[in-house]
């Protein structure tokens, strides 16, 4: 019995520990070439609804530390004259309500009613017992073609925030997830 519950708690660990608290998405132009940008620069932030989780000099350097680093990896340089890329930052803070689960009967089903030791929603079921408010962050870093002055790259990471200085420590993380959706390596 005591090694079922170790089997178990370790697996418990495993799922848990493979979940992410951020999603990453990305957009690009398809058919261009981006190894033939070499040179980048920054563009101001977008002044955006951040509720002033992301606009101190902290963050800042956070984001634009890890970017440049980032960059850098993938073999660009920074140039303040000319540069062959500008990129910017936008953050946004929001508020959304997601539904609360309540669970009837025996076993442990959680919100969606799974139960991975007894089956589909354990021995009973759940049902919707309310909303609650939560609070997600975004942080969107775009690539624009100096030429064209068009955006060619986008890419945002997104995630639930609990505390806003654990947030803005968690900046360097969410950069380098999303520069993980950069094309080129």
């Amino acid at each position: 019995m005591k090694k079922l519950w170790s089997v178990m708690l370790l697996g418990a660990i495993i799922v848990l520990g493979s979940c992410s608290s951020y999603k990453y998405n990305m957009t690009r132009v398809q058919k261009l070439d981006f190894s033939q940008y070499k040179t980048y620069g920054w563009l101001p932030p977008v002044d955006s609804l951040s509720k002033d989780y992301f606009t101190n000099d902290i963050a800042k350097d956070n984001i634009l530390s890890t970017a440049n680093h980032e960059l850098e990896a993938r073999g660009m340089n920074y140039s303040k004259d000319n540069p062959d890329l500008l990129f910017r930052y936008i953050t946004i803070v929001n508020n959304k309500s997601r539904m609360v689960y309540g669970h009837s009967g025996w076993g442990w089903g959680g919100p969606w009613g799974f139960s991975p030791w007894w089956g589909f929603g354990g021995w009973g079921r759940s049902y919707p017992v309310g909303k609650e408010k939560v609070r997600y962050s975004h942080l969107i870093i775009e690539a624009r073609d100096r030429r064209t002055n068009s955006v060619i790259w986008q890419a945002r990471g997104s995630g639930e925030i609990h505390n806003p200085e654990k947030a803005i420590n968690n900046l360097p993380k969410v950069v380098e997830g999303i520069f993980k959706e950069y094309p080129t390596k």
